[in-house]
């Protein structure tokens, strides 16, 4: 009798090592598609260039990171605007500028809005770094990013 609780013991360890190789080595065929990010991990450089490019557009916007145009000149002109703490979209109309919309960087929040129509508006966003504050004017119907008073 012992010697067959001994054989049950072995052939239960032995099906349990069985069905653990073959998990863990499903789970490598299958890899990152379970387990990982698709395309891979990126670093904090690609992730910023990535969302600094916009998506494309029929009218051919261009960079907001650059404070470049994203829509033609004129009421309605829209831009976007990047900073260390974070990212905003601004648009001259009527009743001058207004912040169409925000957000902070990762490990950044938001401190502070003046979001509009004003002769100019601000955002500020805190983070280890400090205090990053955004200040947009419209100058000849489009928003322009400037140093704070």
């Amino acid at each position: 009798m012992r010697r067959r609780s001994l054989l049950a013991v072995a052939g239960w360890l032995a099906t349990a090592v069985l069905a653990t190789l073959v998990g863990m080595a499903a789970i490598r065929l299958v890899g990152e598609s379970i387990t990982g990010t698709p395309g891979g991990v990126r670093s904090q450089e690609e992730v910023e260039r990535a969302l600094a490019t916009p998506a494309p557009t029929a009218s051919g916007a261009s960079s907001p990171g650059t404070g470049e145009p994203t829509a033609s000149a004129g009421p309605g002109a829209r831009r976007a605007f990047a900073t260390a703490g974070g990212t905003a979209v601004a648009e001259c109309g009527p009743g001058g500028v207004r912040l169409v919309s925000w957000a902070p960087a990762q490990d950044h929040r938001v401190a502070d809005v003046d979001r509009g129509p004003d002769d100019d508006v601000e955002v500020t966003f805190v983070g280890p770094g400090g205090e990053h504050e955004l200040k947009v004017r419209c100058v000849g119907g489009e928003p322009v990013a400037v140093a704070d008073d």
